[in-house]
């Protein structure tokens, strides 16, 4: 309830800045013995009935945290504390670097939406691989790793292997994220032959380890486009795909900001987000699963991506909008819906309205 005082105050900052200070805030608050026991009652989440099990992995529920708000694995245990099911770090790079200029990241508070055009800022694989190695038990963590901006597209498999070697050992999944527009070229890795590079060369990598590997997807592709990264995602053997990153389109925007470069997230990634997702559905036909990301912000919202075929969901831009509550919301929403509609379980709504 008090969180529209909070945003008010925080939406006064640049939105970088903004988050910096909650990140620090978090961080403050569970130094203090007992908060996060007090944190956890406070954002319980409905969990019965919502169990959902993904690449052998066990969800509490559907709700996680999309890649983009815990870059550098510093706020695990306080995202724990909020109730999300599952946490994705990163996107993290083999070598620390700064990302794009700043200013980097725009509200659209009219749109409840946000541009960003970060560049994969990120603290580096060894920085992320120490903090993994300490992250909260109990709920799966991924990590999305990206290749550095000075690697050249010929070199970039070998970023990838490399940081997934160093940081699948201290996740529950990783994620490939080739799909970010803010890395110049990143999303010719879409591109067959380059992706069948790509996935053979993870594949090696994670015969050891034998870790769920995602694929994370641009919604900015069209239907042939997507039907030849899915099957060449399915031929390598992926364990997933998370639909989508943040898209390079404008739907309907208004107010300022909107033609700033960058990826737009949040509700207006609504409807294209659900497109995509349905097409992916589709085209895996039940093989891998599918997380659903963009533009979900209310119960009906998840219940909608779980009935089109999503096995879970993933938020960030919400979070900006709705505050730390956002995962009791939906999850209580979700519940009450399955109760309207005389559902007991998650897995009686996955994949209905196909």
């Amino acid at each position: 309830m008090f969180y529209p005082i909070l945003r008010s105050a925080l939406f006064q900052l640049d939105p970088e800045e903004a988050h910096e200070h909650t990140v620090r805030a978090l961080n403050t608050a569970l130094s203090v013995p007992g908060a996060a026991s007090v944190m956890r009652s406070i954002y319980r989440p409905a969990t019965h009935g919502m169990q959902t099990t993904i690449a052998g992995m066990s969800f509490a529920h559907p709700v996680g945290l999309a890649a983009g708000f815990d870059k550098h694995a510093d706020i695990t245990h306080g995202m724990a504390c909020l109730g999300f099911s599952h946490i994705e770090v990163g996107t993290v790079t083999p070598k620390p670097q700064e990302g794009n200029p700043k200013p980097r990241m725009f509200r659209l508070s009219t749109d409840r939406g946000l541009i960003n055009r970060m560049g994969f800022n990120s603290a580096g694989m060894e920085v992320v691989a120490a903090r993994l190695a300490k992250r909260p038990r109990g709920l799966p963590i991924g990590v999305n790793i990206g290749k550095n901006r000075d690697t050249s597209l010929e070199h970039a498999t070998a970023d990838y292997v490399t940081a997934f070697s160093r940081l699948a050992p201290h996740a529950d999944y990783v994620a490939l994220n080739i799909s970010s527009p803010n890395t110049p070229g990143l999303r010719q890795l879409h591109e067959t032959t380059a992706l069948q590079e790509l996935l053979g060369a993870i594949r090696s990598a994670n015969q050891l380890l034998n870790k769920p590997i995602f694929l994370k997807i641009s919604p900015d592709e069209t239907p042939q486009q997507l039907e030849q990264v899915i099957s060449t995602a399915i031929a390598y053997g992926i364990n997933g795909i998370i639909a989508t990153n943040t898209t390079v389109t404008r739907p309907n925007l208004s107010g300022p900001h909107t033609n700033e470069a960058g990826g737009l997230s949040g509700m207006p990634l609504r409807m294209l987000s659900m497109a995509t997702l349905r097409t992916v559905v589709a085209l895996t036909a039940g093989r891998v699963p599918t997380i659903s990301v963009g533009g979900i912000s209310t119960a009906a919202d998840v219940y909608a991506r779980l009935k089109a075929g999503a096995s879970a969901v993933q938020v960030y831009t919400a979070m900006v909008y709705t505050g730390p509550a956002i995962v009791a919301q939906l999850t209580w929403g979700l519940a009450a819906l399955m109760r309207r509609d005389g559902v007991t379980t998650i897995a009686e709504v996955i994949g209905t309205d196909r």
